[in-house]
């Protein structure tokens, strides 16, 4: 199953340590946190995946084009011109499939999936979640609440500080989803979603302002067509300064949650 990663966000609230790239490159520890998202996917055995680019889309092209460069000591020989000048010491490798597909540098998040369409035509479900937020979530286990229910969406319900999209559920169906909540300690929006294909063609259009978490979220409760997955462990975002600088300490202290593999 593929899974699309929103990358197109600029990051405005981290200016200070990403004014240069897609807030998806910016690093936790040596690697972007991109890498951190891909790799929680990988670890339950999901390894294709379509970026969804945007906002200086060609430093992510960059980095998975010269993947080993990024990621390996490499030994240059200055005075060879052919193939044989660069050495790799260690190489690491993914079981990766990536595809790269330029959804349009001021789209929307719900335009960035229609944009990108082709890709999950053969699919009866695809995920989709965001590139700057992770979490311990079970992958196998969201997968399977899905295809358990029958809906056609799933989110994952998170209980952070409240800054994102609430959820008031009743037995598991979302029944209002608020995108600019006042905080009441319910459930909030944490990403890592599940849709049936039959998402696109029904809730998404070709208008670049289309937001995923408006219009296509809030006709999807309307149609009792919405299922939260609660997700109870480990989440955290990367908007602001101080959240960049918590997940870059507990990566530091060998401790992260998130470290599934």
């Amino acid at each position: 199953m593929k899974t699309a990663i929103l990358c197109g966000g600029r990051g405005i609230r981290l200016r200070e340590v990403a004014d240069l790239l897609p807030k998806p490159m910016v690093h936790v520890g040596a690697k972007p946190i991109l890498w951190h998202i891909m790799k929680i996917y990988g670890s339950h055995g999901f390894n294709e995946f379509v970026l969804l680019l945007g906002y200086k889309g060609d430093v992510i092209r960059e980095f998975f084009y010269n993947f080993a460069l990024h990621t390996a000591d490499v030994t240059i020989d200055l005075s060879r011109t052919d193939a044989g000048r660069l050495m790799f010491h260690s190489a690491p490798s993914e079981p990766w499939k990536v595809t790269m597909a330029d959804t349009g540098e001021d789209a929307m998040t719900g335009a960035r999936i229609w944009n990108s369409r082709r890709y999950f035509q053969d699919a009866d479900a695809f995920m989709v979640t965001y590139g700057d937020g992770v979490g311990d979530i079970d992958i196998r286990c969201l997968l399977e609440f899905h295809r358990a229910h029958g809906k056609i969406a799933t989110i994952t319900g998170v209980r952070p500080p409240g800054r994102f999209g609430e959820l008031q559920t009743e037995d598991g169906l979302v029944r209002t989803f608020n995108e600019k909540p006042q905080v009441t300690g319910g459930l909030i929006n944490g990403g890592f979603f599940v849709f049936n294909r039959e998402f696109i063609g029904s809730y998404l259009n070709d208008r670049e302002d289309l937001v995923l978490e408006q219009e296509p979220l809030a006709q999807l409760v309307s149609d009792r067509q919405l299922m939260v997955f609660p997700h109870t462990g480990f989440w955290q975002p990367m908007d602001t300064p101080r959240e960049h600088q918590l997940l870059n300490d507990l990566w530091a202290s060998g401790k992260a949650p998130w470290k599934t593999w």
